[in-house]
């Protein structure tokens, strides 16, 4: 009899771990009555990120239009993670993908056909842009040069290749939907945007424990390279100690205050960032330095 009693549990136990792993995607009508614009989801692409994963190996991200064929490798802890095509081509890419398609993609980290991405995509922070975010940049992604190399599969071992797991792990790695609360003037709620949101500052410069969930106690703290190679620094404004200018600077020329240049994966950033506008470099500095100092 305890033994069925146990099955039993055991069965419903295993039940509710399978509805919870459960993929999340967006509510139907998450984008109705949006109009998308083009010209501002070149501006998202940039902000994001997305060619500097996603073109090929050696291929110049900083091109006008780069062909975003994927294969660029991400070695970390849990296993080496291959950027795919996203590129328009309609097989190989996502070309035939809606609106809906890439927005779950992104904002929620679900494939079209309702299986887990990697967090090494990160929509860990993607969340926190916007629906309009999205559209337009589906919408500029549609402009670009198709490719028809085909995506790689990650190399990654047990228990780690069971996408099915990540569904808990999302449940347990959500983050707060801004780590700098409350009301905030303009220009940081731009920056806020920016390094929280599209340009992803805390996948690389916030602490993560062992199971690979951002320590928010630690924002912006400073972590471990992924692939165990030195250390990523701390952004906070205690360990900058630089000023707005000195930081808008940074962003667009990769020069810091003391002549030292930008060097690694920072090279990659600068790219982007020295593409913004000068108001939005000048809102992720705002942003930086309006949160909290040591001691309160």
């Amino acid at each position: 009899m305890i033994r069925w009693i146990l099955a039993a549990c055991a069965l419903a136990v295993a039940a509710g771990a399978w509805v919870l792993s459960g993929p999340d995607p967006l509510p139907e009508d998450a984008l109705d009555g949006l109009v998308a614009d083009a010209a501002n989801g070149e501006r998202v692409f940039i902000a994001a990120g997305c060619a500097s994963c996603h073109v090929a190996p050696e291929a110049d991200a900083a091109v006008a239009a780069p062909v975003m064929s994927g294969g660029r490798r991400f070695e970390s802890q849990f296993g080496t993670f291959i950027a795919p095509n996203i590129s328009s081509h309609p097989d190989a890419g996502i070309g035939a993908w809606s609106d809906m398609d890439i927005a779950n993609a992104v904002l929620r980290g679900v494939s079209p056909d309702g299986a887990h991405y990697y967090p090494a995509f990160p929509y860990t922070s993607y969340f926190r842009a916007s629906a309009q975010d999205i559209v337009d940049l589906a919408a500029h992604l549609r402009t670009m040069p198709a490719d028809p190399t085909p995506s790689l599969d990650h190399e990654i071992g047990f228990p780690f290749n069971i996408r099915r797991t990540l569904g808990l792990w999302k449940l347990m790695a959500g983050g707060p939907e801004m780590v700098l609360a409350g009301d905030v003037s303009p220009e940081v709620a731009r920056g806020r945007h920016l390094v929280e949101g599209l340009g992803h500052c805390a996948e690389c410069h916030t602490p993560r424990n062992g199971l690979g969930m951002a320590d928010y106690d630690a924002w912006l703290a400073g972590a471990p390279e992924p692939a165990g190679d030195g250390r990523v620094p701390a952004i906070t404004p205690d360990a900058l100690g630089w000023t707005a200018f000195d930081i808008a600077q940074y962003l667009s020329t990769g020069f810091t205050p003391s002549f030292d240049t930008a060097g690694g994966d920072m090279v990659e950033v600068i790219e982007n960032t020295s593409r913004l506008s000068s108001e939005d470099r000048d809102a992720i500095a705002a942003y930086l330095l309006a949160l909290p100092r040591s001691g309160g």
